[in-house]
């Protein structure tokens, strides 16, 4: 009985600060779908205030809109800070030998490449995609989104229109 006592108080301190990164992030999850939500109601309101012709209402319905849309572009990139902070760099960290160089070469320059910029299609190709990056606790892509490997950068690509979403810069060792 007197080992079991420390035991369950060293559990319930240790407890919470194992919690913590899941909550964090089924918070930021149920927070974007909150935001969404507030989207959602606030182009209905806009819509009816449209309908109703009152140009002072229309104001304040676009004002609203504007402050939704605000709120949920902060929240995607606190998660995304979250991520980039947290996530892969501890995982890199515990497992060097997944993340080494190797002998990898591609037949163009290195370049350092910007959130936003527009690649040719020689960056992207089927030889540069990294086919599983939950092994590398990348977050999933989403649809018409690969992530692409450049030297030892990660790049989330937009493979429609070719554009740069997310640089992540010495990824690999």
């Amino acid at each position: 009985m007197k080992k079991l006592v420390p035991i369950a108080l060293l559990t319930a301190i240790a407890a919470p600060a194992l919690l913590v990164p899941v909550s964090a992030m089924a918070q930021s999850r149920a927070e974007l779908r909150d935001d969404r939500h507030d989207i959602r109601d606030a182009q209905r309101d806009l819509r009816r205030a449209e309908r109703s012709g009152d140009p002072r209402r229309i104001r304040e319905e676009r004002r609203d809109l504007r402050d939704a849309h605000r709120d949920y572009r902060e929240d995607l990139r606190d998660r995304d800070r979250r991520w980039a902070e947290n996530d892969w760099r501890s995982w890199r960290d515990r497992n060097r030998d997944l993340y080494a160089h190797g002998t990898w070469r591609a037949p163009f320059r290195y370049t350092r490449f910007q959130p936003g910029a527009r690649i040719g299609t020689v960056y992207y190709g089927p030889r540069y995609v990294i086919g599983d990056p939950w092994r590398y606790h990348l977050p999933q892509p989403g649809p018409y989104r690969q992530w692409v490997r450049h030297y030892n950068d990660v790049l989330l690509v937009d493979v429609r229109r070719g554009t740069v979403i997310r640089v992540v810069p010495g990824f690999y060792w």
